[in-house]
């Protein structure tokens, strides 16, 4: 096979050379793959997560009592009647008018039931200028916001009857039908978006229509068998849109990256001189070993969402895991077999001025074969390695800088407000209801089950319940209670001092939990009464999280550490991979917190005013850019290192494996900083920070950590990059590296670096 006969190490080597030999059954046992995990799947069917599983704590098993009692709580939903004038009252005719007409229209739909006055329900406000008109919509309450519209427009009707009041609904399934209608097609429109974007950038980076369409129609396959995977492992851990969308995120990014590796590489032994065979052969043995070290790494990070415990974050991880593994397994696999078929027609429809080739010529014939060299990053590189020490202080300093914000971090489950801000009119009114009836809009609930909700026992501490709830301050009332006489289940709901105001509402919660609860309910033997609701909801979830933020980021980093130990057989290299990698993520957690929290240039992205960074994100990022960041970091220093096994001193390494790498790590980055920052253009603010966490730490990364601060570490510490204790030597020995000369001129060995003490260079 090609100009020699050399035996080649290494999985990525040995499926690669089995691809390109037997390359129609490869693309074939791809393509039957694809199509058998998507079959499977559909046949299976999805199992979604339930709410039970998504929440934790008091809120978890507050939800699990009603599932197993069968009560399927219906939508609330509420009528503010309010006098836009302070001097009309709940008491005056019109107001009392306005009120009958509007449970009149509410009643006429057919949609509503339990329809409730608010002068039986005592739901005037403390001024008597404002009132709520209470209902259930009828049916499921998932599906609610579809059968609301009725609804709505009767309340509209009667507005446009009084004008001197404000009547306006709002509740979870007006909510949800209002962000649907304004949001609905928001999301889905930047996941498809995103394709089209990384194919345009492709498109530059290769100059080629057919080069630039193989790694998008390879990570679209690699998402489409996963979504079929998703499906089946769905039975074992439900799923939800949430990690579907995740997993299209990190699919795209981490499929396009790993062909781009490939391709580049492969292009670039062509453009040598070597024939289609070699190069691939090589490509295969360096490049797939690279991408194989990458994605075992990114998908080590992707598990650390496991230890979570919460099923949200297990699904997002075992979704990110399935699509980064088939990934890595197609780039490895059925790519080589595409690009032994393509061979030179990899470089058909050839764009103007964008092929590399036509870009050489036009620069003189200056560059490598491979025509992937940057001028600009070569002149970075020359001041750098000139003064390295000097570029460690400035750009270290520089990150350390940026992520000093991240040390006064506010996390929160966002409010409406915070999260839509004043785009849509209901919050406006999810505001007004905080204002005359605090917490009225997402009061607490309290899920009673007793042995006989209905004895005298029971009673007597619900009603103790109902006053001291009131008498502590944790609520100005009024507190409703709901019987369900059969199932032996009460609920209670608690209208929370604070509204939407979290911290505040989180001290009446635990003067509820803490205080009101077991000097009641809890002095009855047999009952239990867990809290929910969404203020309760926002503390469980920040709770266990932060009680999953040690084992979760002990586990990946340990695990990168002892991958990047085994696989380049350097202490140095595993330590300064870390570290550089917590600094990233350090520095984009600074941005965030810099920008959403304290406003530093908020008007730019439309974050104004959030002043908090929603409670999953950090942990989401930190797994995240901590897995995509390896990409990089693998991808340079596995090219270092192979020049350095040639013979090159390490600073001539440095410089080769940085420079030769620009140009793909430019691309990569510019392709995962285009689709992130779609998602930080969405009118969530959850969406914006996550767009803009992950697409300011990829630029970071794929710059200042792996352009100035990698290559000033590896020259700073010259021979010790590649230190290796001796008593380490009894690890096992991961790194296959295949030096082009190795591969394409098996008489001539590859060079070993000089060695040092203590130190063994695994070939």
């Amino acid at each position: 096979m090609g100009n020699g006969d050399t035996r080649v190490r290494g999985i990525a080597a040995r499926a690669g050379g089995w691809s390109a030999r037997h390359r129609w059954a490869a693309v074939g046992i791809w393509v039957l793959f694809v199509v058998l995990a998507m079959g499977l799947g559909s046949a299976a069917g999805t199992v979604e997560l339930k709410e039970s599983d998504q929440l934790s704590g008091e809120t978890g098993r507050a939800s699990a009592i009603a599932e197993e009692a069968g009560i399927d709580e219906p939508a609330g939903e509420s009528v503010l009647v309010q006098g836009r004038d302070a001097s009309i009252k709940a008491t005056g005719a019109e107001f009392r008018a306005a009120v009958d007409a509007v449970i009149e229209a509410v009643e006429g739909t057919g949609k509503a039931t339990d329809v409730t006055s608010p002068y039986d329900t005592d739901s005037v406000s403390k001024d008597g200028r404002s009132a709520l008109v209470q209902f259930d919509m009828r049916g499921d309450a998932e599906t609610a916001g579809e059968r609301v519209e009725p609804v709505l427009k009767a309340v509209a009707q009667v507005q446009k009857d009084h004008e001197a009041l404000r009547i306006e609904e709002i509740g979870g399934a007006s909510m949800n039908k209002t962000f649907d209608d304004a949001f609905g097609d928001d999301f889905q429109q930047a996941e498809f978006s995103a394709v089209p974007v990384a194919l345009g950038i492709l498109l530059v980076a290769f100059g080629a229509l057919v080069a630039a369409l193989v790694p998008v129609l390879l990570a679209i396959t690699a998402i489409v068998a996963t979504m079929g995977l998703m499906m089946i492992v769905s039975h074992i851990q439900p799923m939800d849109d949430t990690s579907s969308s995740v997993m299209l995120l990190v699919g795209l990014a981490v499929g396009v990256d790993y062909c781009l590796f490939y391709l580049r590489r492969e292009r670039e032994e062509r453009a040598a001189g070597r024939d289609p065979e070699t190069a691939l052969r090589i490509a295969a043995a360096t490049s797939g070993r690279a991408i194989i070290v990458s994605g075992v790494t990114v998908c080590v990070a992707m598990a650390g969402m496991l230890f979570t415990g919460i099923a949200t974050f297990k699904a997002m991880g075992l979704a990110s895991l399935m699509v980064v593994a088939v990934a890595m397994v197609g780039s490895v696999t059925v790519l080589p077999a595409v690009l032994s078929l393509l061979g030179k027609r990899v470089e058909t429809g050839r764009i103007p001025f964008l092929h590399p080739d036509k870009r050489r010529k036009n620069r003189g014939g200056s560059g490598n074969a491979a025509g992937n060299d940057s001028r600009f990053w070569t002149s970075v590189l020359r001041v750098v390695l000139a003064k390295p020490a000097v570029s460690l202080v400035v750009a270290a300093g520089a990150l350390l800088a940026i992520a000093a914000p991240a040390l006064g971090m506010k996390t929160q489950n966002l409010t409406l407000d915070q999260e839509f801000g004043d785009s849509l009119p209901i919050v406006a009114t999810y505001d007004r209801v905080n204002e005359a009836f605090p917490g009225g809009s997402d009061p607490a609930e309290v899920v009673v089950k007793a042995k006989d909700i209905n004895s005298a026992e029971v009673k007597a501490a619900l009603a103790d319940f109902r006053a001291q709830a009131v008498s502590s301050g944790a609520s100005r009332g009024p507190v409703d209670v709901k019987v369900h006489d059969a199932q032996n289940i009460a609920f209670v709901y608690v209208p929370l001092v604070g509204g939407s105001d979290l911290d505040k509402a989180e001290k009446s919660l635990g003067i509820i939990r803490d205080e009101v609860r077991p000097a009641t309910l809890g002095k009855v033997d047999g009952v239990e009464a867990p809290v929910t609701g969404q203020v309760a909801g926002s503390k469980d979830f920040n709770d266990q999280l932060v009680s999953a933020v040690v084992p979760v980021f002990a586990f990946v980093v340990a695990f990168a550490f002892l991958l990047m130990l085994l696989s380049f057989r350097s202490l140095t290299i595993a330590v300064t991979s870390i570290v550089l990698n917590l600094l990233s993520v350090g520095a984009a957690y600074g941005i965030l917190v810099a920008v959403f929290q304290h406003g530093w240039g908020a008007s730019l992205v439309g974050a104004e005013g959030v002043g908090a960074i929603v409670t999953w994100l950090p942990l989401f990022l930190f797994v995240i850019l901590f897995g995509l960041s390896m990409d990089y970091h693998v991808f340079v220093v596995s090219r270092i290192r192979e020049a350095r096994l040639r013979g090159l001193t390490t600073r001539d390494a440095i410089q080769h494996g940085v420079v030769t790498t620009a140009g793909v790590i430019t691309s990569a980055a510019v392709i995962m900083v285009a689709v992130f920052a779609i998602f930080g253009t969405l009118s969530m603010q959850s969406m914006k920070q996550m767009g803009v966490g992950l697409a300011a730490a990829v630029l970071i990364d794929a710059t200042i950590i792996r352009g100035v601060l990698l290559p000033a570490v590896m020259s700073l510490l010259g021979e010790r990059n590649w230190y290796f204790p001796k008593w380490l030597n009894r690890l096992p020995d991961l790194s296959h590296d295949e030096s082009p000369e190795a591969l394409s001129t098996p008489q001539q060995p590859p060079h070993q670096p000089p060695a040092v003490e203590g130190q063994r260079v695994g070939v």
